[in-house]
């Protein structure tokens, strides 16, 4: 799971995480905790990659395993 947080950051990982601490900051300034709740999502959608929350790793299709011989 380490590897999945410090590997493979994408421009649109790395917006969702930007789009969500931004919400839950403004939200928490304002005082709308609903917001910081709200904020959440694109914000664990970054930091754990897009396919980890759309809740794929429990199934076990996060991890990409390639063949080892290929030209067969």
């Amino acid at each position: 799971m380490l590897n999945r947080i410090f590997t493979g950051w994408t421009w649109m990982r790395a917006a969702y995480l930007c789009i969500g601490l931004w919400i839950i900051v403004q939200s928490a300034l304002e005082g709308e905790w609903i917001g910081i709740m709200l904020g959440a999502w694109p914000t664990v959608m970054g930091f754990f990659g897009l396919a980890c929350a759309g809740g794929n790793c429990s199934t076990g299709a996060c991890e990409v395993k390639t063949d080892a011989n290929p030209k067969q």
